[in-house]
């Protein structure tokens, strides 16, 4: 197989896995044979089975986030285009955790934490990098540095959630508390 057929075999078949039993009940031993490789082969493309599923997770939010933006720009009022934005960028971390990594990972592994920080950084240094290319940015410092402000609290909110929340259902229940409690002031606060 030639090296990127190779790599992206790896990706899909981690995936795959990851999606249908969570990060921590998948092993490399699985994704090999799923890829159709030796388990050796993977750690020459991916440090360890944690970098590989920041790799996924990465990707899969970079091209959400962006076509959130830009799907999302037309909008003419900035307090209903923050609050879908910031809502679907919440959805999406959600998504990331409940498909990919899996509740019983982020409850119990003591890497979970380290991780998801981890992932939280890149995800709001993707948000940033990804608002400065769009004219709400570029037009106000003042706003860009609440706009950083709104990126921040939002996350360490969200991902607060997975720590704290002992089922699917109160994860739930956290989001939509988020989203009808919270943000509408995070948003009036961004936008003053």
């Amino acid at each position: 197989m030639e090296v990127d057929k190779i790599r992206e075999s790896i990706i899909q078949a981690a995936k795959e896995l990851f999606r249908k039993y969570g990060y921590h009940k998948t092993s490399v031993n699985e994704i090999a044979k799923k890829a159709k490789i030796a388990k050796a082969t993977i750690y020459k493309y991916f440090e360890s089975k944690e970098v590989l599923l920041h790799y996924i997770l990465m990707d899969y939010i970079s091209s959400s986030v962006n076509e959130m933006i830009r799907s999302s720009f037309a909008e003419n009022n900035k307090e209903e285009y923050l609050s879908k934005l910031i809502f679907k960028t919440c959805r999406l971390t959600y998504t990331i955790c409940n498909e990919f990594i899996g509740w019983d990972f982020i409850r119990e592994s003591a890497n979970s934490q380290g991780f998801l920080k981890l992932l939280s950084d890149d995800l709001e240094t993707l948000l940033i990098s990804s608002f400065r290319e769009t004219n709400l940015m570029k037009s106000d410092q003042s706003y860009a540095d609440s706009l950083r402000f709104l990126i921040k609290a939002s996350k360490s909110i969200v991902f607060s959630y997975a720590f704290t929340s002992v089922s699917d259902a109160d994860v739930r229940k956290n989001f939509i508390g988020f989203q009808k409690e919270i943000l509408p002031y995070l948003i009036k606060a961004t936008l003053k």
